[in-house]
């Protein structure tokens, strides 16, 4: 699995119909739904957004397809054959004023048990007249922020840095969030479990860490998605050239 880091000065989404499935694919998913559901009852058949295509404009505008469909569709993966689009995610870059930044394991009640990750999501499609737009996309980083680590962060005061690309067909979008004191980090994740396990609820990320490179990435117990190490690559060699160019004394 290879993953292409794309900057772009502009994002357009475009909504396309929903992905053709013939009637056995169908019975197929929903079989596949259906047993996934037995193993992990949390499973949720929820709206929503797909991935049709990724299109590089001569301006440089990046413009990406989706289409409506629900969490039910992600099971047509589960059979043999069968090729299903993959998800439209955010993830988000949360660092510390020391430098290092903000990863979640995920819990086991999760789609990715135990595997590594950014805060982030995949992305529900807009009710109504409501454009899903870089607008939504950032309010949903926002979302998916606070749900997971507690950090209550403005959606206008995230930063669009990259737009994921994975050779399968999935894309994110990746944001960058302000810093903010790593004490402040680990307390308000320490709230959230507080507040998700008395109400008698599983919180997304059982545990979070502060890593300060990508080589730190190796020391967590457990796997980690594919776009972590070259996010957390890009990051770091970002804040090492702002250093070198800001000219102010030190």
């Amino acid at each position: 699995m290879s993953v292409e880091l794309l900057e772009a000065g502009r994002l357009r989404l475009v909504e396309v119909a929903a992905p053709p499935m013939s009637a056995e694919q169908r019975a197929a998913m929903n079989r596949a739904w259906d047993e996934a559901v037995e193993v992990n009852p949390s499973f949720f058949d929820g709206p929503l957004a797909v991935c049709a295509g990724l299109d590089r404009e001569p301006s440089g505008e990046l413009v990406v397809s989706w289409s409506r469909t629900t969490y039910r569709y992600l099971a047509l993966r589960r059979v043999p054959g069968a090729t299903a689009r993959r998800s439209l995610f955010v993830s988000v870059m949360q660092p510390t004023d020391d430098g290092r930044v903000l990863v979640g394991r995920m819990s086991s009640s999760t789609a990715a048990p135990g595997h590594w990750q950014l805060p982030g999501g995949s992305i529900e499609p807009p009710t109504g007249r409501t454009p899903l737009d870089e607008a939504a996309l950032r309010r949903h980083a926002a979302v998916e922020l606070a749900e997971e680590t507690g950090i209550d962060t403005p959606a206008e005061d995230l930063t669009r840095r990259l737009v994921i690309h994975r050779s399968d067909g999935q894309i994110g979008v990746h944001y960058l969030a302000p810093s903010r004191p790593a004490s402040q980090l680990h307390e308000r994740f320490a709230a959230l479990v507080a507040e998700e396990t008395a109400q008698g609820h599983d919180p997304e990320f059982d545990r979070i860490a502060l890593i300060g490179s990508p080589a730190e990435l190796a020391d967590l117990a457990g796997p980690h998605v594919v776009y972590l190490e070259p996010l957390v690559r890009y990051h770091m060699d970002s804040r090492l050239l702002d250093g070198l160019q800001d000219p102010r004394p030190r």
